[in-house]
């Protein structure tokens, strides 16, 4: 019984969360809020390393980081309950939308409306960037600022492929797990 009720306390959640956040990015400042500070289901720690899962694995990043999150509370079945709690809003928006939208498409209203909403996934998505930031910088020395510094001017300031850059950060992560695995062993 009390599974149960953990099932459909992660069903609640992540469906709410979905209703008002409405973005893939922007969903993860609220799944944060409400899986490390409200219910405090995880760490500040573990809850950015799903993140970072979330963001590498493919599909929408919404259905990731809410399965990974529901499979580590309560298996593949808070993985189902909390991917069907994130799911259903865009579905049935969609279907609403698809029924109206020839009503929907020229209101000024709902042009209104849409474009006050790209001001709030913005701040959103400014939160999640600096929540990132920051446990990225408490969490670990100089090397991953500047890895992230480099990753920003790479790809803001050059024309190459990113798969220059994706090949550099793998040798560079590779080297430099050599070099602490010969420290440890010097040790």
């Amino acid at each position: 019984m009390e599974k149960l009720k953990k099932l459909f306390l992660l069903f609640k959640t992540t469906f709410l969360i979905s209703i008002t956040a409405n973005s893939g990015y922007a969903i993860i400042s609220v799944i944060r809020n409400d899986f490390v500070k409200k219910y405090k289901w995880f760490t500040e720690e573990e809850m950015t390393d799903y993140i970072a899962l979330a963001q590498s694995t493919p599909g929408p990043v919404a259905v990731n980081i809410s399965m990974i999150t529901g499979y580590q509370s309560e298996g593949i079945l808070g993985a189902l309950a909390t991917v069907f709690g994130v799911a259903l809003p865009p579905l049935l928006v969609m279907i609403i939308v698809t029924y109206f939208y020839n009503v929907i498409i020229g209101n000024k209203y709902v042009e209104i409306f849409m474009r006050g909403m790209q001001f709030g996934v913005c701040a959103m998505l400014l939160d999640v960037i600096i929540g990132l930031f920051v446990n990225v910088t408490k969490k670990s020395a100089a090397y991953s600022v500047i890895i992230m510094i480099l990753s920003f001017l790479y790809i803001r300031l050059l024309d190459y492929s990113i798969f220059y850059l994706v090949i550099t950060l793998i040798i560079t992560a590779v080297v430099k797990s050599l070099i602490i695995k010969r420290r440890s062993v010097k040790q």
